[in-house]
């Protein structure tokens, strides 16, 4: 089935619609959403896309990232895909909206007005196998170890992303 992403202007006024693999080729700006979930101890969750994706398979990213519907809220859509990706339910609240541009190779581009969720998790998930490969909380101070070490092990737009959730939380 294809999947249609909302294209919008900077003031996330809705332009119409395009087959999301389209959207990033040609790098035009959509709607789109992350999710950061935590566990008690302040850890944050990560995921391994699954190696069938087409674009930034088998990378860290953060707990969900993905687009909503024509017909979806942005906190609808992050909650579906909470569900669809990882299987389970959380409680969230969004906490800012930007718009970055990213070059996730073979010539695809994910250029969103972004509008980022956290919530606290610590219980059971049920992996969707064909969008995760696996899941791992660690602390900030380690991701960022890793980061460093091997930044090609996490995806483009989290590595965005992350600096921005830390330059509006100083963490």
């Amino acid at each position: 089935m294809e999947e249609f992403v909302v294209l919008v202007n900077p003031e996330d006024q809705v332009l119409g619609l395009m087959e999301k693999q389209q959207a990033h080729i040609n790098s035009l700006l959509h709607r789109a959403f992350s999710v950061f979930l935590f566990n008690s101890k302040g850890e944050m969750l990560l995921q391994k896309r699954a190696s069938g994706k087409y674009h930034s398979p088998l990378k860290w990213t953060n707990a969900v990232c993905s687009h909503p519907r024509i017909e979806e809220t942005y906190l609808e859509g992050a909650k579906r895909r909470l569900k669809e990706e990882l299987g389970i339910e959380a409680d969230l609240s969004e906490k800012f909206s930007f718009i970055y541009r990213a070059d996730v190779g073979n010539g695809l581009w994910e250029h969103e007005l972004d509008h980022v969720f956290t919530g606290i998790f610590e219980d059971e998930f049920n992996l969707n196998k064909d969008e995760v490969e696996e899941v791992r909380y660690i602390s900030i101070e380690n991701l960022d170890q890793e980061m460093s070490e091997n930044p090609d092990h996490f995806t483009e737009w989290f590595k965005i992303i992350l600096d921005e959730y830390k330059h509006h939380f100083n963490s």
